[in-house]
């Protein structure tokens, strides 16, 4: 017996299957989609069975001898194969990278990340209480007294075995079990009462369950606080009726708690959780949840599209609008692409929901390639808040460079009630630059050539590219001025207002969320209002739900608005829309204060007055004469390379390449990256947009393959990529 193995190695130049003999020892144990160990050169490996062969053309001399077998059953199963080749022919990746994105660390093919499943060691009664209590009355001896006592009351945890313990199970009153430990277990606070869904919602919910069996794809628009949630669960509710599985994908980690708490108290154990934040032990726990088939609901990030389910009856995609779902590195898929393929696959809907659907979306609902289901209004007495915009050119006249007259009296007017504040920045640290008033001089990261961030609570200057940090300079390295911070970003704001304010405020960012545990911890006692005031980036503008809010603050959100990207005024809507959906979603009137430079600028005014449907006008206007999506694709073609002439060199004879064959795309650059320097390596982009091109996929392949082989070359293609 012989088989066909993929190795570990995701470089393209050995993306291919090596052929190895089975020794007899191993012939029972073989399968499609195990692990192997395979001697590779000098090297030990790991590597996924292809193929299973009788008999093989290449000579027997050569062929080398798999060294062990990793796994008992597979894990890749038929969908993932099929789904990895995929996604190696669309997306131009090495196909074992493909698999490997696909499984938690401890199931990837890589020597020495396996983990061991933790067992717990129980001790259970085998007689009735009666003879138990009988047993007692004759026993002299206080530990097998107290331990029976124990006994009688349930199972008992076992940390170490002990003659007491022996003499129980030898006197035939108790034994021993095993049971699989959960490394992994909600902690967090859900006060989730269910509701009677309005007609609105139960219509939206009607529609996608008698479509259970067939592969459509539904955009629910919903506004803000319009109980998208409850039509989610009780989606899923009739899918688990059903005896189907369900995934439910949310955009971030940060509403991965309050998402799980309300499924955890509405399904229990069913539910099982996958996010980067879990360690690698609790997310193989999870994951095996999902094998063994214990769990029937998948709540998770974007790489939970990837769970190994056999009958899945619904994926749902939360906020689908968020960029998030986008991967950035190879092999950079699209969740939502992946969902529609799995969809049919399993010949199940696929439910994407938003207040403000991506453009590219809602035009597919427009062209009945989506159905669209439309929630108009939020089901409880709450009504949408009303929005104010401060324009910050004429506070500034007054001395206000941070929080306006307005926002100041609002806080303090919430603060008064016993109301809380949500208010958003989205730009975290200190300060942006670190710069010389005299002589221009900027601290700047001397591997990337951008320039540092000032975070004040560590007391250094942080590169948010590639890591780097330093002690920041107190005088001008050139004129030995002093040096001054400039910019603003989240610890300056928590700063400015505990000194404005007697009030209990909590930071959530990167920063003050590192750590295990800390996202759900903040959420919690926000909830539980042991805080007035959340600060923080874009990670609580969106699907956060907190009754006593009735201000949310959007501080200096032109650092959105003037980002070089052509979805800045797409980003700034939805961005503004989503954090003032956080207001007023209980009884009490809701208010939402917008500080910005550019006062009447399209986005921010339709953000105002929640009017999705004339900013999609607006904007898709704007993209057509640009000949932006959903007009035109976008394949990005990205170069790199430590040599600045050399990189560019080669980036210009794959751009005459690229339009010697690509005649009916038009080709952009090759130009400079926005982050042009990172880690020493310089980056070039060139850009294609094209609405159909029959050869596109075998040019770029070709131009892969041509530098596959090239150490000073790295060449990669981004497909409809979220940012330019």
């Amino acid at each position: 017996m012989y088989v066909e193995v993929l190795t570990q190695i995701s470089a393209k130049a050995v993306d291919q299957y090596y052929v190895y003999s089975v020794p007899e020892v191993f012939m029972n144990n073989i399968k499609i989609g195990i692990r192997v160990r395979i001697p590779f050169g000098k090297m030990e490996l790991e590597g996924f069975v292809m193929n299973i062969l009788n008999d093989t053309d290449y000579a027997k001399s050569k062929i080398r001898d798999i060294s062990d077998v990793v796994d008992d059953r597979p894990v890749l199963n038929k969908e993932m194969l099929l789904l990895g080749k995929y996604m190696s022919k669309h997306l131009l990746c090495s196909l074992v990278s493909a698999y490997q994105v696909m499984l938690p660390k401890a199931l990837k093919a890589k020597v020495n990340t396996n983990i061991k499943i933790k067992y717990n060691k129980y001790l259970r009664r085998t007689k009735s209480i009666e003879e138990i209590d009988k047993y007692i009355s004759g026993c002299k001896y206080e530990g097998q007294v107290n331990l029976l006592c124990k006994l009688k009351e349930g199972d008992v945890l076992i940390t170490k075995m002990s003659s007491t313990i022996n003499t129980i199970i030898k006197n035939g009153l108790g034994e021993i079990y095993l049971e699989e430990d959960k490394r992994y277990s909600y902690t967090g606070i859900s006060n989730y009462k269910r509701v009677v869904l309005n007609e609105e919602q139960e219509k939206a919910k009607d529609i996608v369950v008698n479509s259970f069996g067939d592969a459509n794809t539904y955009l629910l628009y919903g506004v803000t606080g319009s109980g998208k949630t409850e039509v989610y669960m009780s989606i899923i509710e009739e899918a688990l009726k059903l005896g189907k599985e369900a995934i439910m994908l949310v955009p971030e980690i940060s509403l991965t708690p309050q998402v799980v708490g309300k499924f955890i108290s509405r399904f229990g154990d069913v539910v099982a959780v996958l996010h980067s934040k879990l360690s690698d032990t609790e997310r193989y726990d999870e994951y095996r949840k999902i094998t063994t088939g214990e769990a029937k609901i998948v709540i998770g990030t974007r790489s939970a599209i990837f769970v190994p389910f056999n009958n899945i009856g619904v994926i749902i995609i939360d906020e689908e609008h968020t960029s998030s779902y986008k991967q950035e590195n190879h092999p950079r898929y699209n969740a939502k692409d992946i969902a529609i393929l799995r969809s049919k696959y399993h010949k199940c809907p696929v439910v994407m929901g938003s207040a403000t659907p991506s453009l590219e979306s809602f035009a597919r609902a427009g062209n009945k390639v989506y159905k669209l289901l439309i929630l108009s209004k939020r089901p409880s007495s709450s009504t949408m808040p009303n929005v104010e915009i401060i324009d910050m050119k004429e506070e500034v006249k007054k001395g206000n460079f941070i929080l306006s007259d307005t926002l100041k009296c609002k806080i303090k007017e919430k603060l008064g009630r016993k109301e809380q504040s949500i208010i958003l920045l989205n730009r975290r640290g200190y300060s942006s630059i670190i710069s010389c008033r005299e002589c221009g001089y900027t601290e700047k990261c001397p591997k990337c050539d951008v320039t540092y961030t000032y975070h004040k609570t560590s007391n250094n200057l942080k590169c948010h590219y590639c890591g780097t940090a330093k002690v920041p300079s107190k005088v001008c390295p050139k004129c030995g001025s002093k040096l001054r911070d400039f910019g603003l970003g989240t610890e300056k704001l928590e700063e400015e207002l505990n000194k404005l304010f007697k009030a209990r405020i909590v930071r959530m960012d990167v920063d003050t969320t590192s750590k295990k545990g800390e996202h759900q911890k903040i959420i919690d006692d926000f909830g539980e209002h042991k805080y007035d005031i959340l600060i923080g980036t874009q990670m609580i503008a969106k699907g956060l739900d907190f009754p006593l809010v009735t201000l949310v603050g959007v501080v200096s959100v032109d650092s959105s608005l003037m980002a070089p990207d052509f979805r800045a005024s797409e980003n700034t809507f939805q961005l503004l829309s989503q954090v003032a959906g956080r207001a007023g979603r209980s009884t009490s009137k809701g208010e939402v204060i917008i500080q910005t430079y550019n006062p009447d600028h399209y986005s921010i005014m339709l953000a105002k007055n929640h009017d999705y449907l004339k900013f999609y006008k607006e904007e898709m206007s704007i993209r057509k004469m640009l000949k932006y999506p959903p007009y035109y694709y976008l394949a990005l073609v990205s170069i790199s390379s430590r040599d600045y002439e050399g990189g560019f060199k080669e980036a210009n004879k794959i751009g005459n390449y690229l339009r010697s064959k690509l005649g009916n795309s038009i080709i952009l650059g090759p130009t400079t990256s926005s982050a042009f320097k990172i880690n020493n390596i310089y980056h070039y982009q060139i850009i294609i947009k094209y609405q159909k091109e029959d050869n596109l996929i075998s040019t770029l392949n070709f131009i892969i393959d041509m530098y596959k082989n090239n150490n000073k070359i790295d060449v990669e293609v981004d497909f409809n990529p979220i940012r330019i």
